[in-house]
Parts: C-alpha cells; structure tokens; sequence
C-alpha cells in the first residue's frame, strides 16, 4: 500500500464517522504511532497506517467492519486502520483534539503518553526521530528525573529498562 498522506488520515477516518453516523453511531478515536505524528506535530508527510485505540463506541468490531467497508471503497488493504497499538497505551487519555468531521472524533494523547510509547517501542530511526521532537515538546527547561518521572505513568510494564535507556540516548544527543 502507498503512504498515507495528511488528507488520507483525515479523510478515510471522516468517511468513518459518515459510515458510523448512518448506522446511529459516533466514533471516538486515539491516534497513536504515526498519524499522530503527522497530524499532530507535522513530523513527517505520511505514514504507512492509522494506528488508533477506539475510544466509543464500545464495540470494537462494529468499527473494524466500518473500516472494512472504507478499505472496499478506498481499494486499500484492510489493514490501512488498526487497533493493534493498544497494547502499547497504559491508560486511554484524550490529548490534543486533532480533528473532528460529521460521526468522528480524533485525538491524540498526552505528548507524555507518545514519549513514553516511542520510547519502549524504540525500533527504528522513525521511532527515534518521532521520540526526539516529542522530547522537545516536553523537555522545556525540565531536568532528565523530572521528564522520566512525567513518562512513568504511561510506560509498558516490561519495557521501561528499554525506555530509559532509549530516553538516555536521546537526552545526550544535541
């Protein structure tokens, strides 16, 4: 599958809520991972899927089966949207309102939040570079201990040796 561009995150989402609104539903969505960072922070111009952790309805797979039906009417692959990141977000906080369209909502979380995901998933140079501008917009004029201590609550059990090295790294790069 091509990128998906900034349009393309707004828009398959948008066509979502319509799909959603029809069936007398409303959609609420967590971005994560890099639609986040392309709609939230203009880190990058695409990214390769909506990561999302579905916030209403309840019903995860009556928004999988709308997704569905956008990948048919898209022709993209079924996998464009997932929710598969969910196991990466501790606790599911509504950040920043990144858009809203007719049946959807889109959020992002807390910055503290994305840190602390890129920062124990820490797989790449698109992980790096997506971790390095998020600590800048925490950082300010914070010490490491106090920027640590703002990620913490947010850190995968298991990952967070992982996670402070990694914040370890990026602290000493200039």
């Amino acid at each position: 599958m091509a990128l998906l561009s900034r349009t393309d995150i707004e828009s398959a989402p948008s066509r979502m809520g319509e799909l959603a609104q029809a069936r007398s539903m409303s959609l609420e969505l967590l971005v994560v991972g890099g639609a986040a960072m392309v709609l939230g922070y203009n880190a990058r111009a695409s990214t390769h899927d909506i990561d999302a952790v579905i916030l209403e309805p309840t019903s995860a797979a009556e928004v999988r089966l709308i997704a569905a039906d956008v990948a048919v009417e898209l022709g993209w692959p079924n996998d464009w949207f997932n929710d598969g990141a969910k196991g990466f977000v501790r606790g599911r906080q509504r950040g920043r309102l990144l858009f809203e369209a007719v049946g959807i909502r889109v959020f992002q979380p807390p910055v503290e939040q994305l840190l602390a995901m890129k920062l124990s998933a820490w797989r790449d140079d698109v992980d790096i570079g997506d971790a390095s501008i998020l600590l800048q917009a925490v950082r300010e004029s914070l010490a490491r201990d106090e920027v640590w201590s703002l990620l913490e609550p947010y850190l995968i059990p298991g990952r967070e040796l992982t996670a402070s090295f990694a914040l370890d790294d990026l602290w000493e790069t200039p």
